[in-house]
């Protein structure tokens, strides 16, 4: 069965699996927060938007995302105290999702990336829920890897 459900970073999944329900946050272990999780790191990567990331490992492709391409990914968000508010890593199964659903920060970081790439984000408050009501607050961090590009 197929089903598209919200999961806690707000982001938009599209999952696949004969389990109807999503899984409980309650049971989803924790990831690690990075040594870096407070701040980006001098040798970050910057963007006019004020997004920083850092390559953690390559990757093989040469083909980037398009704003709206649809992307195979596992990630986990923490915020810059080090408490994480998400993973696909730590849920075991990667996620599925549209580029023109998700948060600014991930529109124009996960585009930067080609398959097989690992990245951190520091994505400012401004690209992530800028003050919405019941999100992870402020600057948030997102290792993420790109798996796959399906469109």
């Amino acid at each position: 069965m197929c089903m598209t459900v919200v999961i806690g970073c707000a982001l938009t999944v599209s999952a696949c699996s004969g389990n109807s329900q999503p899984s409980e946050r309650s049971s989803t272990p924790s990831v690690p927060a990075p040594p870096d999780v407070a701040a980006p790191p001098a040798d970050a990567v910057r963007t006019p938007t004020g997004l920083a990331s850092k390559v953690l490992s390559p990757g093989s492709g040469t083909r980037h995302p398009r704003p709206n391409s649809q992307v195979v990914v596992h990630y986990t968000g923490w915020t810059t105290d080090g408490k994480m508010f998400d993973s696909s890593v730590a849920k075991g199964e990667p996620a599925t999702m549209s580029l023109d659903g998700v948060i600014p920060g991930w529109t124009e970081g996960v585009q930067m990336m080609v398959v097989g790439e690992k990245r951190r984000f520091w994505i400012p408050a401004k690209l992530a829920y800028d003050g919405q009501s019941g999100q992870p607050q402020g600057m948030l961090v997102f290792d993420i890897e790109l798996i796959r590009i399906e469109s």
